[in-house]
């Protein structure tokens, strides 16, 4: 894999996980239990919203769920292990550098 390679699929794993929270944020239910189980407010969700360590710590809270995994890839049109490759190109993933 060429750096650019590379790049490219960091950028798309971030790209899919800032749509993994978009889909979070749509409902206080989901949302909620996000925040709680991480220790965030809301405002510091808003404030790391485009860190990395963030990102994949929500492709890891969906990939956690398998009920709510299958239910953002629906609403997404993706197959669930699109989230758990994307989550590979994240910072805290295992063999991640």
């Amino acid at each position: 894999m060429t750096l650019r390679d590379a790049t490219t699929e960091h950028e798309a794993a971030e790209a899919l996980a800032l749509r993994a929270l978009a889909f979070l944020a749509e409902d206080p239910e989901r949302l909620g239990r996000f925040l709680a189980l991480s220790g965030m407010g809301p405002a510091e969700l808003r404030a790391r919203a485009s860190d990395p360590v963030l990102l994949g710590g929500v492709l890891d809270h969906l990939l956690s769920d398998e009920r709510l995994l299958i239910a953002f890839a629906d609403a997404n049109g993706l197959k669930p292990e699109e989230t758990a490759r994307a989550r590979r190109h994240l910072p805290g993933a295992t063999g991640w550098d």
